[in-house]
């Protein structure tokens, strides 16, 4: 009976020791699975993130370059005016009443308006800022539409 009773006991602690590994080894598994799971979901979250930057970069790039073109542009036209092969024409018209007056006065001035050469500065300057302007303003809605609605 002792030698049974021994027996029980010794059948009992292994089926004891086994169910705390089993139960162990069950909680390892899960905590792998979770941590697969959380591994999978950042390295597509790093994926998407790249993706983003990298159009981003590309928008940025491309309104970049842009802007750089229109800024030449208009750094060329400043220089023809300077140097007098190009010059600033204003789109204007006189009233009636000042058509009778530079009769009335004698000769008219049969010339273009053009604008003053003091004002050909901030001219080229509100260009620049504008093309700034619009640029950003393209890139912004690029970003919007091809990054942020994705």
């Amino acid at each position: 009976m002792r030698d049974a009773l021994f027996l029980l006991l010794i059948c009992l602690s292994v089926w004891v020791g086994y169910d705390r590994i089993a139960g162990q080894r069950d909680q390892a598994r899960s905590e792998r699975d979770a941590a697969l799971f959380e591994a999978t979901g950042l390295r597509e979250a790093a994926r998407i993130s790249g993706e983003m930057l990298a159009d981003r970069d590309a928008i940025d790039l491309k309104r970049t370059l842009e802007l750089d073109h229109e800024r030449a542009s208009n750094l060329e036209r400043r220089r023809a005016v300077d140097d007098g092969r190009q010059r600033l024409r204003v789109k204007a018209t006189c009233s009636a009443a000042g058509a009778e007056k530079a009769s009335a006065g004698g000769v008219a001035d049969a010339s273009t308006a053009e604008l003053a050469t003091d004002a050909r500065p901030d001219y080229f300057t509100l260009r620049d800022q504008l093309a700034l302007s619009q640029k950003m303003i393209l890139g912004l809605q690029d970003y919007v539409h091809q990054v942020c609605l994705r």
